[in-house]
Order: structure tokens, then C-alpha cells, then sequence
């Protein structure tokens, strides 16, 4: 495996508190401040290690941003609204969505828009994506502005640090990274797993030898904070994501270098680390929060229930033959089953009150939680 600069700080970790959990190895090699993988790269785009559909096309944001303004209408048209979003890369999602609120009247002059993102160095690619925006930055969800929010995050949770317990001789064990001083390389370790996490394994799964069950707090943690500031304030959330609507067994967790897979431990700081997102946990965590849940549905369903495809075909009456084909294989891209039409998922969350959201069935009922196996 390859060295880099992370892992001489790795293995003094390693060798000061013992094996890392795949959430600290995610958080060091992904958030660093001198050698992580976010304050060192630009990740995004063709010439980055990852495309997401914002970059796709400009169809996605401007759904979003009249999903936004259909909620905002359906909840009384306040005459202030925060527009936030999380983990909000560029900008580009953000940007497409202003330009489409400017079609609703009102809607644009009631938003004040806010953006939760850690990174001073994305908070700069932002700024240049917004220009003409004002734009208040936040670290946490906490120092949101206590009015109606309408909330966003687009491939935000799945960047969040997992922990992962692996099913051994009938016993959970936390699965970890250590330092192998033969190979002088990292490689993989198993612990004894902590009672409170093998607590939020559910019971009606059945693990066999090997199963592996991944668990992100950060992720049930923020999804309930977010979900009590919506409670509290008003509005209504939308995540979409890549990851399964039932919790799940399986290996998830993967890591991504100029749109490739590559080995989880080799060069740690040089590619993106993500895992698929457990949408039931994130929904039942905001239902602890005070939110009504809708979902999962497919992103291939929800866009198609917000009309992409009449979308596309206004675009492409404006466009030349070359944009044509690029409109339409940019919106194939993110709804097709074989694309990104079925992997990724959509769920929106409420204040109390409201029975129904754009783009989702009705509520569900938190008493029936979904369990499944995925991957064995």
C-alpha cells in the first residue's frame, strides 16, 4: 500500500490509543487540517474523483428549487424563510435552485439563504458560485436562524463517519484499522464492539457469521437536530442520497479516487471515503426530533414526479443539437435504473401538521420501522 503524509499521523495515533474505528479513520483522512482529503482537493467534476447530479445537470437544482417553493406555498408563504443546505459543495445545487425560485412570486425575496459546510476552502468555491448572494455560513445546524427553513442536502450524509460491527463466533465486534509493523502498512483490527452501539442494531435482524452492520451516528445525530429545528421553527427538509430505505446488513464503505474504486487504506487524504446511507435510521431519528417523515422513494421516482422530463424537452426546444444531447443524457443519467435512478434515494421530513409534500406518498408511520438484508 502506499504511504502518504496522513499516515505518519495515523500510525502515531495507532500507536498512542490503540486500533482507530472506521469513524475516526474516516474523520482524520477526510477533514485533516493540513493533510485531509477536503482541505486538500477538489473533488468535484470531470477532472475531480466524483460527479454529483448538480454537476450533471442543471435540471436537478431548478427541481429542487420549485419543490422548495411549492413547500414554501403549502406552508403559508412566510414572508421570511431560510433556505439552507447542508454539505453544499460548490454551490451549484444552491445556485440552480435560486434561479428557479425566481419563477414563484415572492418566493425569492422571502429567502435568506444559509449554508452549513466546515470546509474554509469550499466555503470559498461557494463564494465564487454565489457571487451576487448573501450568504450566511454555518458549522453545525445549531446557529440556524430561528424562523421556517427549508432544508437541503444533496450527498451530504454519506460523507459522514461510520462505525461498522462484523458478527464473530456469535458476538458483535467492532471492525477498526491498525498499524501492521511487518508490512509497516495499515491494515484491519477487530475489538470488542461497545454495548451502545450493538444496542442499535435492530432485532428483527438475524446476523450470521461475518455480517457486517454500519452504523453512523453523526448521521442520526444531525438528522435529529435538523428535524427539531424544523419542529420548532417550521418548513420541511429533502436528503437525497445513494443508500437503502431498509436498514441493512453489509459492507458499504468505500473509497473513491479520480472515479474509480481504490483500496480503502492505501494513501488515506487522497481519495473521498463515503458509505451508503441507512435511510430508516436518518427518518427515525428525525421522527425522535418531532418531524413528520416522508419516504424513501427512488431519486429516479422523485424527479420523475416533479416532471423532469417536461423539463428537458423546454430545454431542449431552446438548444442546439449538441445541447440536446447533453440535456438528455444528463437527465438519463439521473433517472435511470441502471444510473443513478435507483442507488439513490430520496426522503423529506415536516413540522407537525403537514400531511403531504411534492414528490412523496403519504407520511410514514414510524411504528412500522423496515429491516432487510442488502448484502451478505
Amino acid at each position: 500500500m502506499t504511504a502518504s503524509p496522513l499516515s505518519t499521523h495515523l500510525k502515531a495515533l495507532i500507536v498512542a490509543d490503540g486500533p482507530l474505528t472506521v469513524a475516526r479513520y474516516m474523520q482524520e483522512a477526510l477533514l485533516h487540517p493540513e493533510h485531509g482529503y477536503y482541505t486538500t482537493r477538489e473533488p468535484f467534476g470531470v477532472a475531480g474523483d466524483f460527479i454529483t447530479a448538480p454537476e450533471i445537470s442543471q435540471v436537478f437544482g431548478e427541481l429542487i428549487g420549485l419543490w422548495c417553493a411549492a413547500v414554501w406555498q403549502q406552508t403559508g408563504s412566510p414572508s421570511k424563510i431560510a433556505l439552507v443546505e447542508f454539505g453544499p459543495g460548490r454551490g451549484t445545487l444552491m445556485a440552480d435552485a435560486l434561479r428557479a425560485a425566481r419563477i414563484v412570486p415572492g418566493f425569492r425575496d422571502a429567502i435568506e439563504v444559509h449554508l452549513v459546510e466546515a470546509s474554509p476552502r469550499l466555503r470559498a468555491l461557494q463564494r465564487e458560485t454565489l457571487p451576487d448572494i448573501e450568504v450566511s455560513w454555518h458549522d453545525t445546524a445549531e446557529t440556524l436562524p430561528n424562523h421556517p427553513s427549508l432544508i437541503l442536502g444533496n450527498e451530504f450524509f454519506d460523507a459522514l463517519p461510520i462505525r461498522q460491527l462484523i458478527h464473530r463466533d456469535g458476538v458483535w465486534r467492532e471492525r477498526c484499522i491498525a498499524w501492521d509493523n511487518e508490512s509497516g502498512a495499515l491494515g484491519w483490527s477487530e475489538i470488542p464492539a461497545p454495548a451502545e452501539l450493538i444496542r442499535l442494531v435492530p432485532s428483527a435482524l438475524a446476523p450470521v457469521e461475518g455480517d457486517i452492520f454500519e452504523i453512523c451516528e453523526d448521521g442520526r445525530t444531525v438528522a435529529e437536530q435538523i428535524a427539531r429545528h424544523i419542529a420548532r421553527c417550521g418548513g420541511a427538509g429533502l436528503f437525497l442520497d445513494y443508500g437503502h430505505g431498509k436498514s441493512a446488513f453489509g459492507d458499504t464503505f468505500q473509497a473513491l479516487r479520480s472515479h474509480q474504486y481504490a483500496d480503502l487504506l492505501d494513501n488515506p487524504g487522497t481519495a473521498d471515503l463515503t458509505a451508503h446511507v441507512d435511510f430508516n435510521a436518518l427518518l427515525d431519528s428525525a421522527a425522535s426530533g418531532g418531524c413528520i417523515c416522508f419516504g424513501t422513494v427512488t431519486q429516479g421516482q422523485f424527479l420523475s414526479a416533479l416532471g423532469i422530463e417536461a423539463r428537458v424537452e423546454t430545454l431542449v426546444g431552446k438548444a442546439s443539437p449538441a445541447q440536446k444531447a447533453t440535456i438528455r443524457s444528463g437527465a438519463r443519467r439521473l433517472i435511470e435504473p441502471a444510473e443513478m435512478g435507483t442507488l439513490f434515494k430520496a426522503v423529506a421530513i415536516a413540522a407537525p401538521g403537514v400531511d403531504a409534500l411534492p414528490g412523496f406518498g403519504p407520511p410514514r408511520d414510524r411504528s412500522l420501522r423496515e429491516t432487510g438484508v442488502f448484502s451478505r
